[in-house]
C-alpha cells in the first residue's frame, strides 16, 4: 500500500491510501464518516453532518477570492462491496490492498473503491491545500450511493448553499459529463414447493465464474455475458431433453454490477449422467468460442456433488428457467440525440433462493428517458407475472437532463482546453449520478461531473488510471480558480 504515497499528485494519493485503510461497504459508511469529520476538527474547518450521515465540510475563500461563486464539490463515501469467490475479505472490518500494476492501481481480488474513493480523496486534498486559489467551498460527503442514492435522497433542501456543484464521481479522463440515466430496481419474488429428490438420481454442479462483470450501466454495452444468462442457457435447454431437477440456484450479488459468477445444483437420473456431461461439453465449446476476445478469464465447471435431499416442484422449475431465458439484460435502446450513449438498458442483477421457499430475482433498469425508463419497467414485470409471481419496485432515482449553455461547462471547456492543449468531450452518461436528485430538491444548481479514468468498476478487476489522476487534479485545481464571481 506504502507505493501509493509516491505517486504525483502526492496529495490525492495520500488521501486516497487512507481512505483504502477505512472499510467503507455501502449501510457501513461509519467509519468513513467518522474520518471526515475527524479531518475537519484537525483542519480547523466548520462541518456539520445530517441524521442520514451526509458530511458537509465547508473552507472559507482564498484571499482576494471571496466574490467568486460558491462551489460544492461532491462524492460519495461508501463503496461497492465485491470480490472474487474464492478471496477470503470483510468488507466491514479489512482494508483495501491496493497494488501498482502497468500504470493502474489495482485491488488484491475486491473491488478498489477508487468509485468514488479518488474523488473523495481530491475533495480532501483540495481543503487541506493552503496554497490553492477558489472562492468559498462546501464539500459535501453523501453515504449509500450504491444502494440507491439514499444519502442524497435524505438530503434536506437547505444542507449547502453553493449554487455551483462538481460531481467528483465520473470515470474517463478527457470527458466532461452534463447528463446522466435514471434508474429503477424491480424484484421479483417466485414461490416454490420442495419435494425428496428421486432416490435413484444423482446430484450435479454447473458453476460460471471469472467473467469481468462491470457496472452495469457504464459497461452493459460492451458485450459481457451475464453470468445467470449464461448459466440458465444450459439449464434450461437440459430441462427440455432429460427429466432434470433444480435444488439450488445462485447468482450476481449488487444490484448495480453485471453477475460475474453463477451456479445451480441440480439432479438427474444416474442412467443419464453420461448424455448429461456430453450436452455440457458442447455448452462449454460454445461458450469458449463465443466469448474468447472479451473473456479470457471465464471458468466453466461440471462436476458430481452429492445428491441434495430436496428439489424445487417441476411446475415452479418451469416458470423459472423459462422466465429467467426470456427476461431481458442488455442494452434495449441507444440514445437518438446523443451519438454512443445507451437510451435505455436493463440488468438481471442476481438470484437467489430464500428460505426453501421462494426465489428472489433482482434486476436494474435505467434510461435517460422517464417514459421510456417505466416501459422498460413493465417489460420485466409483465413478463414474470405470467407466472404469478410479486413484482415490486424500488430504489428509484431521477436522471439529470443535460445543459448545454451551463456556465459551469463553459468554464470548464476553456480551462480543459488552455491546460492540456485539446478540446474535452462533452457527453452525458448510462450510469446513475446524484446530480438528478440534487437538481430536484436544488432546482438553481449548475452542474458538472468529470473525474480520472476508472476501469471494470464495482469488480474486482476495478483499476484506476495512475496518469490520468494527475490531469483530473491540474483540472479540478484550475476550475476552481476560474471559476466565476456573483453577478
Amino acid at each position: 500500500m506504502e507505493n501509493l504515497l509516491h505517486l504525483q499528485p502526492q496529495a490525492v494519493f495520500g488521501y486516497f491510501y487512507e481512505i483504502c485503510k477505512i472499510p467503507r461497504p455501502s449501510k457501513k459508511e461509519g467509519k468513513i464518516v467518522e474520518y471526515l469529520i475527524e479531518f475537519a476538527r484537525k483542519h480547523s474547518l466548520e462541518y456539520k453532518k445530517d441524521s442520514a450521515g451526509n458530511v458537509l465540510i465547508s473552507k472559507q475563500a482564498t484571499r482576494g477570492m471571496e466574490k467568486i461563486k460558491t462551489a460544492v464539490l461532491q462524492s460519495h463515501v461508501d463503496m461497492v462491496a465485491e470480490k472474487d469467490i474464492n478471496v477470503i475479505h470483510d468488507f466491514e472490518n479489512d482494508p483495501i490492498i491496493p497494488y501498482i500494476e502497468d500504470g493502474w492501481i489495482k485491488a488484491r481480488g475486491t473491488t478498489l473503491g477508487a468509485d468514488c474513493g479518488i474523488g473523495m480523496a481530491a475533495a480532501l486534498a483540495i481543503l487541506a491545500d493552503k496554497e490553492a486559489a477558489h472562492g468559498a467551498l462546501e464539500c459535501l460527503f453523501t453515504v449509500g450511493e450504491e444502494v440507491g442514492l439514499t444519502g442524497a435522497k435524505a438530503l434536506s433542501k437547505d444542507f449547502f448553499s453553493g449554487k455551483i456543484l462538481i460531481n467528483l464521481d465520473s470515470e474517463d479522463d478527457g470527458e466532461l459529463f452534463i447528463g446522466c440515466a435514471g434508474g429503477i430496481d424491480t424484484t421479483i419474488r417466485l414461490t416454490y414447493t420442495t419435494e425428496p429428490t428421486p432416490s435413484d438420481y444423482a446430484g450435479c454442479k454447473l458453476s460460471i465464474k471469472g467473467l469481468s462483470g462491470g457496472h452495469s450501466g457504464d459497461d452493459i454495452n460492451k458485450g459481457r455475458p451475464n453470468a445467470i444468462k449464461l448459466l440458465n442457457r444450459f439449464l434450461w435447454r437440459m430441462s427440455l431433453k432429460y427429466d432434470f431437477r433444480i435444488s439450488s440456484y445462485e447468482g450476481g450479488n449488487l444490484r448495480n454490477a453485471i453477475p460475474r459468477e453463477a451456479y445451480a445444483v441440480f439432479c438427474i437420473s444416474n442412467d443419464l449422467v453420461a448424455k448429461l456431461s456430453k450436452n455440457y461439453s458442447n455448452y462449454k465449446t460454445h461458450l469458449e468460442e463465443e466469448y474468447r476476445h472479451i473473456e479470457r478469464e471465464m471458468q466453466v465447471e461440471f462436476t458430481g456433488v452429492e445428491t441434495p435431499p430436496y428439489v424445487i416442484d417441476e411446475v415452479s422449475q418451469l416458470e423459472l428457467l423459462a422466465t429467467i431465458q426470456a427476461c431481458p439484460s442488455g442494452v434495449i435502446a441507444m440514445s437518438t440525440k446523443i451519438a454512443g450513449l445507451v437510451e435505455t438498458s436493463t440488468n438481471l442483477a442476481s438470484i437467489k433462493f430464500v428460505h426453501g421457499r421462494e426465489a428472489l430475482i433482482t434486476t436494474s433498469q435505467r434510461s435517460s428517458i422517464k417514459s421510456k425508463l417505466y416501459d422498460a419497467v413493465d417489460t420485466v414485470k409483465s413478463l414474470f407475472s405470467l407466472t404469478g409471481a410479486r413484482t415490486s419496485t424500488s430504489n428509484s432515482y431521477p436522471g439529470w437532463e443535460p445543459n448545454t449553455d451551463s456556465e459551469i461547462l463553459r468554464t470548464a471547456k476553456k480551462v480543459y482546453t488552455e491546460l492540456f492543449n485539446e478540446e474535452p468531450k462533452v457527453k452525458a452518461v448510462h450510469a446513475g449520478l446524484e446530480c438528478g436528485l440534487f437538481l430536484e430538491k436544488y432546482p438553481d444548481l449548475d452542474m458538472i461531473s468529470f473525474g480520472p479514468t476508472i476501469r471494470d468498476a464495482h469488480s474486482p478487476n476495478e483499476k484506476l488510471e495512475i496518469a490520468t489522476v494527475d490531469r483530473f487534479w491540474r483540472l479540478l485545481k484550475n476550475i476552481l480558480a476560474e471559476i466565476p464571481g456573483e453577478e
